[in-house]
């Protein structure tokens, strides 16, 4: 006699609001979790970064070096370090603990978009709308960049880097994925702007959004287009997608005050997520659980799969 086999659980998503953190920093440009998840960094319109506990959502730290608003920042593997690049054309590196600037790094002829740590922090990797990658290390004494990418014909939006691996995304509706260990470039032409590129988790596929209202996955060695999700409402602003931490999900930001999540193999919509009544401005999936980030004006919300009884206390 045989029993059935149980159907597999369905992935939960991140429905529950936490909490709303407000920044007070201005318009929140990006949020980003930490490599481990337990803190986040909110980059404001106000020239400041800010070191957020997730669990109690509380301040850490605040760190004020730039000349004008932050656009994006990433932490190190061991939360030692934090880079972040803004409107002001530079580059900084913090040490986490002093709050002090460790270096600040110049060179980039307009403001820098985006920016990223590769994965043992030795080196810093920054996209600007002068249409440059530039890399720099972070242990040298030299303010040059090791090594300048300027092949995009417009300016470069987004940039992901996984082990000897850099995905970039410029307004020239190309995503280049460079092997840097190989010294070869992979181009495929989106014809739209884009705003946003990630590897999925598995390394094999590319996740790209862009102004016209589509996200799309693509194969990573071939460039085939594998899924196209549509929906929300990406028209005017440089706005974020990712997947979720076990690549089932593809959500994106959108216009229209709400976070967008697909299935990823059936590009089904699965949750319309309202955040609020503004644009939603950048989000950030955990790395290992199902949690997740938002921010919309002058506020980061903290979203959980269900109420749950953690570390002691209710978390809703």
């Amino acid at each position: 006699m045989s029993f059935p086999q149980p159907k597999p659980e369905v992935p939960q998503l991140p429905q529950h609001l936490l909490r709303t953190i407000d920044c007070q920093q201005g318009a929140v440009r990006a949020v980003r979790f930490n490599a481990d998840g337990n803190y986040l960094l909110s980059c404001g319109s106000d020239k400041s970064l800010k070191l957020w506990s997730v669990s109690r959502g509380t301040l850490l730290k605040t760190y004020s070096g730039h000349g004008y608003e932050v656009l994006d920042a990433d932490g190190s593997y061991d939360n030692s370090q934090l880079c972040s690049c803004s409107s002001d054309k530079t580059v900084i590196l913090w040490d986490v603990a002093t709050g002090q600037v460790t270096r600040k790094l110049r060179g980039h002829a307009g403001k820098v978009n985006c920016v990223q740590f590769n994965e043992e922090a030795t080196v810093i990797l920054s996209g600007s709308i002068d249409g440059t990658v530039r890399c720099w290390d972070t242990r040298s004494r030299k303010f040059d960049p090791i090594q300048i990418l300027d092949e995009a014909q417009d300016g470069v939006s987004s940039l992901k880097v996984s082990e000897h691996e850099l995905l970039t995304g410029s307004v020239d509706g190309r995503v280049r994925r460079y092997d840097l260990r190989m010294g070869q470039l992979h181009v495929d032409f989106i014809n739209s702007p884009i705003t946003c590129v990630c590897f999925s988790a598995d390394a094999q596929c590319t996740l790209t959004s862009s102004l016209d209202s589509t996200v799309r996955l693509l194969d990573k060695s071939t460039g085939e287009m594998l899924g196209e999700y549509k929906g929300h409402k990406m028209k005017g602003y440089k706005l974020d997608c990712c997947l979720s931490s076990k690549d089932t999900h593809v959500l994106s930001c959108s216009e229209d005050g709400h976070v967008y999540c697909w299935d990823l193999v059936e590009g089904s919509l699965t949750l319309k997520l309202p955040v609020g009544k503004a644009v939603v401005q950048s989000l950030s999936f955990h790395p290992s659980e199902t949690r997740l980030l938002t921010a919309m004006e002058g506020r980061v919300q903290v979203w959980v799969a269900d109420c749950t009884y953690e570390h002691g206390t209710w978390t809703k």
